[in-house]
């Protein structure tokens, strides 16, 4: 299962802008990870696709619905960019958000 970290170059940050705060927290340097690249899925691509619509309602969390349908709470990221809205305060109260299944399949198209 693809992770959000997996295919992801670690890079060190040793940089002369960083130093003080590096020295004042007893480091050499720190290990970041680059951005990912995703995509939104094509029309095609999403005919591969299940997509079951969830009501949100009070209490839900990406995670939570995550772990639900994916039994993975770190795949919330997946529900957040499928459907658009990166923040839970983003989607309202009744609001439909659409799950895509199977999570394989979904990270191949999001994934690259």
């Amino acid at each position: 299962m693809v992770k959000r970290y997996d295919n992801r170059t670690i890079r060190r940050n040793n940089s002369e802008l960083y130093r003080s705060i590096l020295e004042n927290r007893g480091l050499k340097s720190v290990r970041q990870y680059t951005t990912p690249n995703l995509r939104y899925p094509t029309s095609e691509e999403m005919s591969n696709f299940q997509i079951i619509g969830h009501i949100w309602k009070t209490g839900d969390r990406y995670y939570k619905i995550a772990d639900r349908y994916y039994n993975d709470p770190e795949m919330w990221w997946v529900i957040a960019f499928f459907n658009q809205k990166p923040l839970e305060q983003h989607v309202s109260l009744g609001e439909v958000i659409n799950i895509p299944l199977p999570l394989e399949k979904v990270l191949t198209y999001m994934v690259y």
